[in-house]
C-alpha cells in the first residue's frame, strides 16, 4: 500500500481515527483503490511500490528535498531489509559493502560461531553485511552527538564513504545540509530477550 499525502488523506486518516468512517463488521476499513497496489509476484510488487513512491528516482537521487518527502513503511526488519536491497540497485551512484565485527560477551568457549553471529540481525543493529552508495539515504540507529543532529533517526544523504568512516549530510531539522563523518563503533541491542547472548556488531550505524 501507498500513501497520498495531501488534504484528502490528511482528512481519511481523520475519520478512521474518529469512528466516523464507515466499517466492515465494526473492525475493518475498505481503503480507496486508488491508494493501493495489488500484489501480483513479491519482487514485481516491490518495484512497483518503489515506481510509484520514487518515481524520477534517477533524474532526483541527489535531491534532499525530493527523497525526505518519501518513505516506504514496512512491519519486520526482514523486508526493510528486503526493500532496501531493491532500493539501492536502482541507484547508479560509486557502490561500497561494509562488513561488521560481530562478536559475544564472555563467550571464552566460543560457543557462537561467527558465521552463525554474521547471519542474524537482532532489532536496533544493522546487518552484517551492509551495502551504500553514494547519494543513498539512511537513517542512523543510534545517539551519536545529538548536540549537531546525529541522533536515532536522523535521515542522511551518503555523500563520501572510507574504510571506517561514512560521509554524510543531514535531511531535515535545524542541521540540514550540515556534513558529518558516521565511524565504526560497538553497538548491542537493547532489551532482545530473543538472543540468550549479549552480541556486540560494530558497523556503520545505519539500516
Amino acid at each position: 500500500m501507498r500513501a497520498r499525502f495531501d488534504p484528502w488523506f490528511a482528512d481519511y486518516l481523520l475519520r478512521i481515527g474518529n469512528g466516523t468512517k464507515e466499517t466492515i463488521e465494526d473492525d475493518y476499513v475498505r481503503l480507496p483503490d486508488d491508494i493501493l497496489i495489488g500484489y501480483t509476484d513479491n519482487e514485481e510488487s516491490i518495484n512497483k511500490l518503489i515506481q510509484e513512491v520514487f518515481s524520477s528516482l534517477e533524474k532526483n537521487a541527489r535531491s534532499s528535498a525530493y527523497m525526505s518527502t518519501r518513505a516506504i513503511l514496512s512491519t519486520t526488519n526482514e523486508h526493510v531489509d528486503q526493500l532496501n536491497a531493491s532500493m539501492i540497485d536502482k541507484f547508479s551512484g560509486e557502490e561500497k559493502v561494509y562488513h561488521s565485527f560481530d562478536s559475544v560477551d564472555d563467550d571464552s568457549r566460543n560457543n557462537c560461531p561467527i558465521d552463525f553471529l554474521n547471519s542474524i540481525t537482532p532489532n536496533g543493529l544493522p546487518p552484517h553485511e551492509l551495502k551504500i552508495k553514494t547519494n543513498y539515504h539512511v537513517i542512523l540507529l543510534c545517539n551519536l552527538d545529538p548536540n549537531n543532529g546525529l541522533c536515532n533517526g536522523t535521515r542522511l544523504i551518503v555523500r563520501t564513504f572510507r574504510d571506517n568512516a561514512i560521509g554524510a549530510e543531514i535531511v531535515g531539522g535545524q542541521h540540514a545540509g550540515k556534513r558529518m563523518f558516521i565511524p565504526r563503533i560497538p553497538m548491542s541491542p537493547t532489551d532482545d530477550i530473543s538472543l540468550p547472548f549479549k552480541l556486540k556488531r560494530s558497523n556503520s550505524q545505519f539500516v
